[in-house]
């Protein structure tokens, strides 16, 4: 491809982004891939130029733009290089004068409002820097320091003592540590998530919003001998936690929920639950280094209909935990909605809850809970927090 095909290429890209995240469709990274199994001419140095582009385009604008055109046509007029390009054999139209250009931006102007305060506007370039690798050692099975030889490119990573970094766009899946199950890729900050629960042996764990099991297998990790139950309403995301769990040889129990019936699904556990961890649906506010287009699929209403769902689950866990028991709340958002304000807005219908403190070396106190971000921890951002039912 001549570099202004890979120009044009990242448009028609682009355009299946936008409309995507218009219609909460699949992210961009999947877009990138699908677009590329259809054209076969296309080189692996084209297709790395071309995803480049297209994420360069997408970390650039907040607010998501009229056309992949108008993205480019403003990522072009911050590098004049590709200006030329327009025009060009099998390149983009030429430019008109006056045409749609998509603003630079990190935070979509309306959110700015919402954010923690802690998250101040020198932080915000770091939600949107390339993210690290981090790995999760299976410390029921190995070391750190002995997965550390497997990495030579690797590093302690600082806050989780089961963590190892490795730089942006390392590839790891065909490792034999990952194949063995002695090693899962999981960001530090889901990692601290898994240490704030704090497991024991013997303890009644419930993961309710278990997604493919990430924290379920750390917490199995951590407590061996722990029954943990991993719930979720998302049938084919819970069904990747299986053979995962059988690669790590971790005990992990599964249950597919059907909202709002989770009272219902999970009356067995009814307060039997020592813990129960709500890693809820959010913004994914936290994650923009990952999923920058994520700005893009966020409206205010998306938002509400968040907040409400998350309201909800932490009445369905607290009905779930025993006397004495723990419920650990965490999202991967920087908006004080979804996260001190969740926290005191169950402590104000729950009597007798009180928060429990966590993570005292990682993140910054935030209302109920502690907040992790990028710019202060180098890690996904998350709130979390940790609250104790009355005996």
């Amino acid at each position: 491809m001549t570099p202004a095909a890979r120009l044009q290429a990242a448009i028609e890209i682009l355009d299946l982004v936008i409309e995507s995240a218009r219609e909460q469709g699949a992210p961009a990274d999947a877009i990138v891939t699908r677009y590329f199994k259809t054209r076969r001419y296309a080189g692996s140095k084209d297709r790395r130029a071309v995803r480049e582009l297209v994420f360069r385009a997408i970390r650039r604008t907040a607010e998501r733009p009229q056309s992949g055109r108008a993205a480019i046509v403003g990522l072009a007029q911050d590098h004049p290089e590709l200006l030329s390009l327009f025009g060009e054999p099998r390149g983009p139209e030429p430019l008109i004068d006056g045409e749609p250009a998509s603003q630079p931006h990190l935070v979509p102007d309306w959110l700015v409002p919402q954010l923690s305060p802690l998250v101040a506007p020198e932080e915000w370039r770091a939600l949107l820097e390339r993210a690290p690798v981090d790995l999760r050692v299976n410390v029921a099975r190995t070391a750190r320091d002995e997965m550390l030889n497997e990495y030579p490119h690797g590093e302690p990573t600082r806050l989780s003592p089961w963590g190892i970094r490795l730089p942006p766009d390392t590839r790891v899946d065909e490792s034999e540590p990952v194949r063995s199950g002695l090693i899962e890729v999981q960001d530090e900050g889901s990692q601290l998530i898994a240490l704030a629960c704090d497991p024991k042996p013997g303890q009644r764990i419930i993961d309710l919003c278990a997604g493919a099991g990430g924290k379920s297998l750390a917490l199995a990790a951590a407590a061996p001998d722990a029954t943990i139950l991993a719930t979720d309403s998302n049938r084919v995301r819970l069904s990747k936690l299986r053979p995962r769990a059988e690669r790590a040889k971790a005990t992990i129990e599964t249950r597919l929920l059907s909202p709002p019936r989770e009272l219902a699904d999970l009356d067995d556990w009814r307060q039997s639950a020592d813990l129960v961890l709500v890693d809820a649906p959010c913004s994914g506010s936290g994650t923009w280094r990952r999923n920058p287009e994520g700005r893009w699929r966020l409206t205010p209403e998306r938002l509400d209909r968040l907040v409400a769902a998350q309201e909800r689950l932490l009445d369905v866990a607290a009905e779930l935990v025993n006397p004495g028991g723990s419920l650990v709340y965490a999202v991967c958002s920087l908006l004080r909605r979804e996260g001190e304000g969740q926290v005191e807005s169950f402590l104000g219908r729950r009597s007798g809850w009180v928060v429990q403190g966590i993570l005292e070396s990682a993140g910054r106190s935030d209302g109920g809970g502690r907040l992790l971000t990028p710019g202060h921890d180098a890690t996904d951002g998350f709130f979390i927090a940790r609250l104790v039912k009355p005996c």
